[in-house]
């Protein structure tokens, strides 16, 4: 097994509301997610970054020696490292050195199943070395295997970058195709009126676990950090009647690289399109108002900070203080405390989504023929019926109906609204 020493950097002159030892323990999460043993996690608090190291000299020797004589294979970097930074550390420490920023496309070319999703890794890990490829420098020294090495092979970096361009290039043509189908389907699902609903929230917060829950769908769910990299979508029937799509994405985190996000923009479309968000928070974890900021972060990079959001304190089951939990809730509006987990509390969030989309249900009177019977199942499955009776004209109906399928039905000439 692959032995890494990490070094978790606060740099002072740093945006931002993490601790050190926030930024410590998340990213012996990050490394937990791997097939790697940890050694030791080193504290390095500096004022502001130096060009050649990141930290100071003194800290990169003993860096190394502790590198050197705990035998590691990698030293893994909590802060993102310029080219020149990585490149020098890596000489002085004698150890292949990474940043955060790999870490977590390595986690992410392991998750990846579908082909879209490999292709979106390989994007972001391309755009990522496109800068640092000087020479035979310090990535390619790196390609002997292990963490921070998965992707592109040695095969597809020992090349110029106008070769590498291309491959950008042609992923990014690629990738827009997946997203044309997409929009087909998008446009499909909007002409069958059937309301959007998307969860988001911090990687591990239990969106995979809530979506199986509501849906009774077996997505895959783990502890580890990034277990769903592509979106998955599952329909739910809710108490009044509506038919509506929800939908699990990928995990956000803080300090998400940019041109991670711009190649997952496709996946994260579903944030863009939905009707209403779900914002998944853990609120056993102690860094909960940190993970609520970072993804309201992440969704005005998207432009969907304005959306219509409901926030789903996940976890209550693993709270060690129960009467801590009601005075949390109350820093987030429009929130439900509830266990995706153990079921508790399922039934005031469903309520709080049919309460949401009942607002947006008109209630009318309609007269079909007998002819015309095929439409009494159709308002079964699309709407709800609240009162049928069956006429010799014909059959009434009182129904309450989304105004998008309103204004499809009005211009059916066999169906009488009649209110």
């Amino acid at each position: 097994m692959e032995k890494a020493l990490l070094v978790s950097v606060q740099v002072k002159t740093d945006k931002g509301h993490w601790r050190i030892e926030d930024i410590s323990s998340e990213l012996e999460e990050l490394v937990s997610s791997t097939s790697v043993e940890i050694t030791s996690n080193i504290i390095c608090i500096c004022d502001k970054p130096t060009a050649n190291y990141l930290i100071g000299k003194g800290k990169v020797e003993e860096i190394s020696a502790i590198a050197n004589d705990e035998k590691v294979d990698t030293v893994i970097f909590s802060h993102d490292l310029s080219g020149t930074q990585q490149r020098n550390l890596e000489r002085a420490i004698g150890k292949k050195t990474i940043d955060r920023t790999q870490l977590i496309l390595d986690i992410f070319a392991q998750r990846a199943r579908s082909p879209e999703g490999k292709m979106q890794v390989e994007l972001a890990q391309l755009q990522y070395l496109l800068p640092r490829l000087i020479g035979k420098g310090i990535i390619f020294s790196n390609l002997g295997g292990g963490i921070g090495t998965r992707g592109p092979g040695e095969t597809k970096l020992e090349v110029d970058r106008r070769q590498i361009r291309r491959k950008v290039d042609k992923l990014k043509e690629d990738l827009n195709n997946f997203r044309l189908h997409r929009l087909t389907t998008h446009k499909r699902r909007k002409s069958n009126n059937l309301p959007s609903v998307v969860l988001v929230g911090y990687t591990s917060a239990g969106k995979s676990t809530l979506l199986n829950r509501l849906t009774d769908s077996s997505q895959p769910t783990s502890e580890k950090l990034f277990t769903t990299l592509d979106p998955l979508s599952k329909s739910l029937s809710l108490p009044n009647g509506q038919n509506i799509i929800i939908s699990d994405t990928v995990g956000f985190l803080h300090d998400l690289p940019h041109h991670l996000v711009e190649a997952f923009k496709a996946t994260l479309e579903e944030v863009v399109d939905a009707d209403l968000l779900i914002h998944v928070l853990d609120v056993s974890d102690h860094r909960l108002y940190q993970h609520n900021q970072a993804v309201l972060e992440v969704l005005e990079e998207l432009g969907s900070g304005d959306k219509p959001m409901l926030t789903a304190l996940n976890k209550v089951d693993l709270a060690v203080d129960r009467g801590w939990l009601n005075v949390t809730q109350k820093d987030f509006s429009d929130s439900v405390l509830l266990s995706a987990k153990t079921g508790e509390n399922m039934e005031a969030l469903i309520a709080k989504v049919s309460q949401y989309f009942s607002g947006l249900l008109l209630n009318i009177k309609v007269i079909i023929p007998h002819s015309r019977m095929e439409l009494v199942d159709f308002f079964y499955r699309r709407a709800k019926i609240n009162k049928i009776d069956y006429l010799d004209t014909g059959v009434r109906v009182e129904l309450s109906i989304a105004k998008g399928l309103y204004d499809k039905i009005s211009e059916d000439k066999d169906i009488k609204i009649i209110c």
